[in-house]
């Protein structure tokens, strides 16, 4: 599932419009889909484990996971979400957008907190796990949250920002937990932009040469950077991330495999097999089998 498939299934769950722009919903991995790939977007992102585990990437830092781990992704950060085969993950995920608790006019709330939030001067935790002495509190709000958001009244966008707003003062309450952050690095941008290649472009044909043209890079350059950054070969992740949008269509599709595999890139459909038992355990047949609802 690439980030547009993304963005359209969290559409599906909303509960507002463009004037309230805030959802949740639960989600299962690998139950509504098999893995969240690298991507990053505007609005805030709170991960609120319920059951199983996995991993969190953030900004190319993985964080482990398990039930009653809040993970907080911020704007334009990178992130993905995995869970080890055979493993699952249910968590609910609550995305918002910054403005919602922003004013259009020079408030303190906006000039101190929610602005330099937003521009990346200053940062909060990424994960708050149970033994942490804000935990039982921002919890609850989230509780709170789901709650009255199960079955909303007209008044519900009240109670939302009533509690959003009590979730940051607890976290700029402590002083520990504000830091400054340094200028985004070159390599995080050379990654955004071969990310958003693949997302665009990955039912081509993308060759080393062409992702070096991108990032006006020679392709010895671009293939040392690639692997000293994400930790594998850029082919390994191009295929990874084919193998993840061609396992999400089989479970939403009735397409035949061989049109799948070469919707998503892959032109050789004994490879595509080869590749995708691999990284499941399984073949496409079987995957399909198991999965699709």
């Amino acid at each position: 599932m690439n980030v547009i498939e993304y963005e359209t299934y969290r559409e599906k769950k909303d509960h507002g419009d463009f004037l309230f722009p805030f959802n949740i919903y639960p989600c299962c991995i690998p139950g509504d889909f098999p893995t969240v790939p690298l991507h990053w977007h505007d609005e805030i992102e709170l991960i609120y484990v319920k059951k199983g585990g996995g991993s969190v990437t953030i900004d190319l830092v993985s964080h482990t996971v398990k039930s009653g781990d809040i993970v907080l992704v911020l704007p334009g950060h990178l992130h993905s979400i995995h869970t080890p085969r055979n493993g699952s993950m249910d968590y609910e995920n609550i995305i918002f957008q910054l403005d919602l608790l922003s004013s259009p006019g020079a408030d303190v709330c906006t000039t101190q907190f929610f602005g330099p939030l937003a521009n990346g001067q200053i940062s909060i935790p990424s994960l708050i796990v149970p033994k942490d002495p804000l935990y039982p509190f921002i919890a609850s709000c989230l509780n709170e949250l789901d709650r009255i958001c199960h079955d909303p009244v007209p008044s519900y966008p009240l109670g939302v920002k009533s509690i959003l707003f009590q979730v940051f003062f607890l976290l700029f309450s402590q002083k520990d937990v504000i830091s400054s952050v340094r200028e985004p690095r070159k390599s995080m941008e050379h990654i955004k932009a071969t990310i958003k290649y693949i997302e665009l472009h990955y039912a081509e044909r993308i060759t080393i040469e062409q992702m070096a043209d991108v990032l006006h890079l020679s392709a010895s350059h671009f293939m040392r950077f690639f692997k000293a950054t994400m930790g594998v070969p850029f082919i390994r992740y191009l295929n990874d991330y084919r193998l993840a949008m061609a396992s999400r269509q089989l479970t939403t599709s009735n397409d035949s495999i061989l049109s799948i595999a070469s919707r998503c890139g892959f032109e050789n459909l004994s490879l595509f097999n080869r590749l995708f038992k691999k990284e499941y355990g399984m073949t496409p047949r079987e995957y399909r089998k198991q999965y699709q609802k």
